[in-house]
């Protein structure tokens, strides 16, 4: 079985590392986009929205961008 990084088509990353295409700050949104295949903008719109909501978001934000590895730059995608 062939395992996929990165977004390529509607195929989805196969593990959480934060996005090196997809950053603006620090690549969390971006890489929560990849994996989820969802778009990079929605899933920034959603996070700042859930800052208006009581709740431990930013946190979650800092400790994701902690956390989860920045994307290695050889499984970038496939096909680039």
């Amino acid at each position: 079985m062939t395992e996929y990084y990165g977004r390529v088509g509607n195929v989805r990353a196969s593990t959480l590392t934060r996005s090196r295409e997809h950053n603006l700050v620090g690549g969390v949104c971006g890489g929560v986009a990849e994996f989820l295949g969802w778009s990079p903008a929605l899933v920034r719109v959603l996070f700042i929205v859930s800052w208006s909501v009581p709740g431990p978001s930013m946190l979650a934000y800092l400790l994701l961008w902690f956390f989860v590895p920045i994307e290695s730059r050889r499984n970038r995608g496939v096909g680039e």
